[in-house]
């Protein structure tokens, strides 16, 4: 019989190494709260920063940018528990000075929190 080969002539894989690149982070949860960011260090040495909490959202109406302040989530679209525990992610009703407003990026990947204000 052939070296390295299965009886029926299929060849047998040397199991993979575990690679750095392969392995799951951490969870980020963004909470409300005073702002707290984050770096931290991805694939090809780049630098990423992530939020950890904020209470600062950039809020855009007609097609205008300001900041406002965040008061309470209101509503989470993914799970009702998750506005409970006042977590930012994308799609959740927050209220801030200026009325309500939807979060339209990912606060846990880019840094910050923009939002649009949602017209009652």
């Amino acid at each position: 019989m052939n070296l390295g080969r299965k009886i029926t002539g299929g060849k047998y894989h040397r199991r993979k190494k575990k690679v750095l690149s392969h392995r799951d982070s951490q969870e980020r949860i963004v909470e409300l709260g005073e702002t707290k960011r984050k770096s931290l260090r991805v694939k090809g040495g780049n630098t990423k920063t992530i939020l950890l909490k904020s209470n600062i959202a950039n809020l855009l109406h007609n097609g205008k940018i300001k900041k406002v302040e965040i008061k309470n989530v209101v509503e989470t679209p993914q799970n009702f528990f998750l506005a409970r525990q006042n977590r930012l992610m994308k799609g959740s009703i927050i209220l801030t000075s200026a009325g309500k407003a939807r979060i339209t990026n990912r606060p846990s990947q880019e840094g910050m929190v923009n939002a649009i204000l949602l017209e009652e």
